[in-house]
């Protein structure tokens, strides 16, 4: 397959090392593009999830996918979330055009984009880390038997489904949450006169325009995730558009991707001072 070339990729909640991350379109995604730059916004190895017993081989595709697209001179942020925060110790960090960073700013054609994973902003994450651990457990849990039901599913002909993303999408306290989240990241990026706000965390893909009543104007964007969704964010010839591996990549999408093998806390007010503030 010849490669596409993309001014910038953002891919956020990968969650390598879990039963559910989606490694084996993300490599055939990562090895089909020819980004400039990439962005790895947060949750890309899920630390808290990690296990030493479950790290197959599908995963490590991508980071050697990853690893390929910096000697090819991609240059790559890993933008450090939740999930992953344990690397935030590493802030900073440059290994060539390999970075570690807990936001970065983009200064485009169009404007400045400001990419951070978005976790500041989870009441949840700041609170009650061990709740949203918990959760993470579960949710890792809940996965699990979504692959097994679309595994029997697949096999009687039928479509994949997502029960994560059914309990999500009907629950109207977790709506409630989503567009708060959306709402607060564009309120914050209005103030500091940034044209876009890009977040992933939330596992919701979406482009959203959002002004205020001082005529301040933000497109809010998200990346979705690879464990439900499989969406990236794409930027190319002043514009962005989600990228939809299911629809886009249907042709090469493997159907029985299921593998066979089966920190300290940070400082989130520092945190969210650190996103705000300039370069």
């Amino acid at each position: 397959m010849k490669k596409r070339n993309v001014e910038i990729v953002v891919v956020s909640d990968v969650h390598l090392g879990t039963y559910g991350s989606r490694a084996n379109e993300l490599v055939s995604y990562l090895e089909s593009i020819n980004p400039k730059t990439l962005v790895l916004n947060g949750d890309i190895i899920d630390i808290w999830q990690f296990s030493k017993h479950y790290f197959p081989e599908s995963h490590m595709r991508v980071v050697k996918a990853i690893m390929s697209l910096l000697t090819e001179g991609t240059i790559v942020y890993y933008v450090t979330g939740n999930h992953d925060e344990m690397l935030r110790k590493f802030k900073g960090l440059k290994l060539g055009n390999f970075h570690i960073v807990n936001k970065v700013v983009l200064t485009l054609p169009t404007g400045k984009a400001w990419i951070f994973h978005g976790d500041v902003f989870d009441t949840t994450m700041k609170h009650s880390k061990w709740l949203a651990k918990l959760g993470g457990k579960g949710y890792d849990l809940l996965i699990l038997l979504n692959t097994f039901i679309n595994w029997v599913s697949l096999k009687f002909g039928r479509g994949r489904v997502s029960l994560s993303k059914k309990v999500k999408d009907s629950v109207k306290g977790i709506i409630k949450y989503v567009n708060d989240f959306e709402g607060t990241a564009a309120e914050i990026a209005m103030e500091n006169n940034y044209t876009y706000v890009i977040c992933g965390h939330i596992h919701q893909p979406k482009i959203r325009e959002f002004s205020n009543e001082r005529g301040n104007k933000v497109t809010y964007l998200n990346s979705g995730d690879w464990v439900e969704n499989m969406t990236s964010l794409e930027y190319n010839a002043k514009k962005w558009r989600i990228f939809d591996y299911q629809k886009e990549y249907s042709s090469i999408q493997n159907e029985n991707n299921t593998d066979k093998s089966l920190v300290d806390s940070y400082n989130y007010s520092d945190l969210l001072n650190e996103l705000i503030n300039s370069n």
